[in-house]
């Protein structure tokens, strides 16, 4: 017998298959199978009553039948800074903020989100534009960058004794005689300003802020990366307390130049380049070819261009006109953090419907690598 409480339809509907097989059997007990069947048609049909009920409440509801005993709405998740400073209300918000001075709708937006200090976070887009043209340039790319509050003294070796091997009972050996030297770096303001016209101020958000800070912080790069090169090629070529000196090698462009270059350098030297102007690398072929193209002029180091060192042709005597160093022996260091600060000034040329936008980033910059550069210079004229 079924438990009609408990068993599934199927298995009731295969129950009656089985009792009319069994009432053909000789000794079937009739009266009990029929009992047995009535029960079961009964149970089914209320089964399949309530089913059908059930079917129709969920119908109704679907159709919006019945009363809202509840809203349950999802909870906000709360977005990160990142998400807030690459919305659309944000960057909207930075451009105003660029032209008014008011920062209160991007702390608005910020609310416990906002950064220490006081500083407000530019929007992601002005990172990533700063990170490019930090990536474009050969130079800047390859120094090696700080970001220490304030006035940064980086100490170097200026002379000292080798080590010793000492050994065990033997006298030991004197005390190393060392003498340093300390670069102090001192941070300016690098500037570049621009004008724009008003139909650009006008067009606002992403489209104003890729505008000023595309061409604001590409300049401020090249004119970082001019500084570093005038910090090499004019750098001493011996020590002092407070500098690193650059030996110096005076001599034409020629097959075996950048060789007599590169022996100057320290081991520290672990990624050298060749940096010139570009009109330079023509001297250079020229005597590759009267070589007949048997030795490669730049030994095989990758070559990088700067129009801040002149060309070998236009040099002046005794004029740095190529470097041979690995750029990690240069130093470049922000106190304030890597982005470009802007001034918006709609007032000065306002006659002209014409603003004027300043960028400033604060920095310093030196040659901090003692053995990682060596400069070479043009010669001299011979006299008749």
């Amino acid at each position: 017998m079924l438990n009609l409480n408990t068993c599934t339809i199927e298995e009731m509907e295969a129950r009656q298959a089985e009792i009319l097989t069994e009432m053909n059997n000789e000794n079937a007990d009739l009266d009990a199978l029929e009992k047995e069947a009535g029960e079961i048609r009964d149970a089914l049909s209320a089964r399949r009553s309530a089913a059908a009920r059930r079917a129709s409440i969920r119908a109704a509801v679907a159709q919006g039948a019945g009363s809202v005993i509840e809203e349950r709405t999802a909870e906000p998740r709360a977005r990160t800074l990142d998400e807030i400073r690459n919305s659309r209300e944000y960057i909207n918000a930075y451009a105003n903020y660029i032209k008014t001075g008011n920062p209160g709708e991007c702390r608005a937006l910020l609310t416990e989100n906002a950064s220490s200090g006081g500083q407000l976070p530019v929007p992601v887009l002005v990172d990533q534009i700063v990170r490019t043209a930090w990536e474009r340039d050969e130079i800047m790319r390859r120094v090696r960058r700080t970001f220490f509050r304030g006035n940064l003294k980086v100490t170097f070796e200026r002379s000292g004794d080798v080590a010793y091997e000492h050994a065990e009972g033997t006298t030991a050996p004197t005390e190393e005689s060392l003498t340093l030297g300390i670069v102090t770096m001192i941070p300016k303001n690098i500037k570049k300003w621009i004008h724009i016209s008003d139909e650009v101020v006008a067009m606002g958000g992403e489209t104003l802020l890729r505008y000023v800070y595309d061409e604001l912080t590409y300049q401020i790069v090249r004119k970082l990366a001019a500084l570093i090169i005038a910090d090499i090629a004019g750098a001493s070529t011996s020590h002092s307390g407070s500098a690193i000196g650059i030996p110096k090698v005076t001599v034409a462009p020629g097959v075996n130049t950048i060789a007599t270059a590169a022996a100057n350098l320290s081991d520290e030297a672990v990624n050298p380049v060749v940096i010139m102007n570009r009109l330079s690398e023509v001297n250079f072929r020229a005597a590759y070819a009267s070589g007949n193209f048997a030795v490669d002029p730049f030994e095989g180091l990758p070559r990088v261009y700067t129009s801040a060192l002149p060309a070998y042709d236009t040099a002046s005597d005794n004029a740095v006109y190529a470097i041979v160093g690995d750029l990690e022996g240069a130093q470049v260091n922000y106190p304030e953090g890597d982005n470009v600060v802007i001034k918006y000034d709609d007032l000065t040329e306002a006659q002209a419907d014409m603003v004027k936008i300043v960028g400033r980033q604060y920095a310093a910059h030196a040659v901090t690598g003692p053995g990682r550069f060596c400069n070479i210079a043009k010669p001299a004229a011979a006299t008749t």
